[in-house]
């Protein structure tokens, strides 16, 4: 038991640094006026996240409560808690999970988005929508996978959250752009498209960079236990990766910002089947999702006129629902995989997952936007979301007059 708390443990270090690459892959992508606001919101969101967790969302989820003595959380025989603390250290690794859902949409709504207003809907929706999805998933809650089984021959699999996580960040986010609006002046008065061009690219790349490191603990650790680790997961996720890199390379024509999402696209749509999937299966889902990932957002940048800053619904919405749709299809014995999926047990899976999502996202931000607003006024959009929200800037050295 030893080894399996020292396992899950360092997947929870591995998925709370890949916090960093959020915040980083934010910083460089918005404008150079909202980069100190990146970092605030994220840091802020996962500990709100952490609260909520621990207090409803696991319990929620999972059925288990901590409100107990240390000496029984840490568990032994009779206490109801596995041996050496590993009831503590699973929840720390699937809070990191939880976590994601405001980092996701924080990308999205970028920008102009009211400060504490988010951080009450990261508490809701963390401690409520997705620890209710979670729970339906991943412990079986309200009879859900027993009904997929009896419905479509197979429970609905989501290894590492192509949907649970990805997709309800991302579908999530699509609510959030959308009652918040656009930013001023991302489109003419003739529906022409300003260009908002990425303020760092480097810091862009080293947010990619981290979050695609991290992913390895995000997947392979959501084995769990040692006897559950598969070196299959780390080898579908490197090929998913690899996918979703050169396609986004080519279609995009060699662009950064594409390259290096490129790469978490490939990953979010592995996530859902990477224990299940032949690798070949693995390079083909990166490979769909990488020119995913650059279609849908020039459609939601250049028709829709959607403003998500960081194109948090193509990139986790759509590739996470893509990802978990493919786990239905590359997870077959027929194709390669290991079986005991259903293409039927997914589809439906993936769009109850969506669903959720959307009215839980339109529950939360609808209600706090009707109570206190979500949206900075028009002078405080244009002062940057550094000035008007933490009064500093990201070089705060440049603005002193000399």
């Amino acid at each position: 038991m030893g080894g399996d708390v020292f396992f899950v443990l360092m997947g929870a270090v591995m998925v709370f640094a890949m916090h960093a690459g959020f915040a980083f892959l934010e910083v460089g992508t918005v404008r150079k006026r909202a980069q100190v606001n990146a970092l605030v919101k994220i840091m802020s969101d996962f500990a709100a996240s952490a609260i909520a967790y621990f207090f409803i969302g696991y319990s929620l989820a999972y059925g288990v409560s901590f409100l107990e003595s240390a000496r029984i959380i840490s568990g032994g025989e009779g206490t109801g808690f596995a041996p050496q603390g590993y009831d503590l250290v699973k929840f720390f690794f699937l809070m990191t999970f939880a976590a994601a859902i405001p980092a996701i949409i924080s990308g999205g709504i970028a920008e102009r988005a009211r400060f504490y207003p988010q951080l009450i809907a990261s508490f809701v929706l963390v401690a409520l929508v997705y620890a209710f999805f979670e729970g339906m998933v991943w412990n079986g809650n309200y009879g859900f996978q027993t009904m997929m089984e009896s419905m479509f021959g197979a429970e609905f699999h989501d290894f590492a959250g192509s949907v649970v996580v990805h997709g309800m960040g991302g579908w999530i986010a699509l609510v959030a752009v959308l009652l918040l609006g656009n930013r001023k002046g991302r489109y003419g008065p003739d529906g022409s498209v300003v260009g908002m061009p990425p303020s760092n690219i480097p810091f862009l790349a080293l947010g990619a960079w981290a979050l695609s490191v991290g992913w390895f603990g995000f997947n392979v650790m959501s084995a769990q236990s040692l006897d559950g680790v598969t070196g299959l997961v780390a080898v579908n996720s490197l090929m998913a990766m690899v996918g979703g890199i050169l396609s986004a390379l080519f279609i995009s024509k060699l662009d950064p910002g594409f390259v290096h999402n490129g790469a978490l696209a490939g990953l979010v749509a592995v996530c859902a089947g990477s224990d299940v999937m032949h690798p070949i299966g693995a390079l083909i889902t990166g490979v769909l999702a990488g020119m995913l990932f650059v279609w849908s957002f020039n459609l939601c940048q250049n028709k829709l006129k959607i403003d998500d800053v960081l194109g948090v619904w193509p990139l986790h919405g759509l590739c996470g629902a893509l990802g978990g749709i493919l786990c239905g299809v590359f997870g077959l014995e027929a194709l390669g995989g290991m079986g005991g999926v259903t293409f039927m047990a997914q589809l439906g899976g993936t769009i109850i997952g969506v669903v959720i999502a959307l009215v839980g996202g339109f529950v939360v931000y609808g209600g706090i936007k009707a109570a206190m607003g979500i949206r900075l006024s028009e002078e405080d959009e244009f002062r940057g979301t550094d000035l008007a929200i933490h009064q500093i800037s990201s070089t705060p050295d440049e603005d002193i007059v000399r």
